[in-house]
């Protein structure tokens, strides 16, 4: 085959550090979804929705097919702590959580999940991210121990 097509559709879910609220300014979090859009597009992946609150992203996006999801998660939120940082000297500390979750999503299930996305405080009116993100990792069948679930 001459060419390597690809259409893997990736659900990424990750926090900042501690669960700390920087992204609690509604105009920063619009800013912030927007950027962390255009670094997926502009490795060659596709974003279709950037959503969140206070504490957490959700990304629905198009897998380059040249990056492997660590490297593209790696450079998401390297690039996102430098451009948040620069933004104001009151987000000098702001981090991501060292991990992440990614779960994969069927052609047929890209609407239900830009829903959900878009619909993200909402959400978190009626349930807490812990909560939300143990959810999820049931769901996908993910083996984890609590103890190192939270940073």
């Amino acid at each position: 085959m001459p060419q390597s097509l690809t259409n893997l559709l990736v659900h990424l879910i990750y926090s900042t550090k501690d669960r700390e609220p920087f992204l609690s300014n509604p105009e920063l979090r619009m800013e912030l979804h927007h950027y962390l859009g255009g670094v997926v597009n502009e490795h060659g992946g596709r974003s279709i929705i950037v959503g969140g609150v206070a504490d957490h992203v959700h990304q629905l996006l198009v897998l380059p097919k040249i990056m492997s999801v660590s490297d593209l998660v790696r450079e998401l939120k390297r690039s996102s702590s430098l451009w948040i940082k620069q933004r104001d000297v009151l987000l000098k500390d702001f981090s991501w959580q060292g991990g992440y979750g990614a779960f994969s999503v069927g052609q047929g299930e890209v609407e239900m999940v830009r829903e959900y996305i878009a619909k993200q405080e909402e959400h978190h009116r009626k349930r807490s991210f812990q909560d939300e993100y143990r959810a999820f990792l049931t769901k996908y069948g993910i083996a984890y121990d609590e103890r190192y679930l939270w940073d």
